[in-house]
């Protein structure tokens, strides 16, 4: 999906990430927004998994929707 289209749908997409990564927060959620290199960081962070496996869930997770 591409950026623009992320944002667009935001909102939308947020809830499907907060199943997906339930320890994001909604702050993390919300400052985010469709920025998927903060969203990779954050799951990074969140879940203690290395950067380039955090930025491979993130884009996996985009190519599916």
């Amino acid at each position: 999906m591409n950026e623009d289209k992320i944002k667009g749908q935001w909102k939308q997409l947020a809830g499907k990430l907060k199943t997906k990564w339930g320890k994001l927060t909604e702050n993390d959620l919300k400052v985010a927004e469709g920025d998927r290199e903060y969203l990779a960081g954050k799951v990074q962070e969140r879940y203690g998994i290395a950067k380039e496996e955090a930025k491979k869930q993130v884009e996996e997770f985009g190519r599916k929707l």
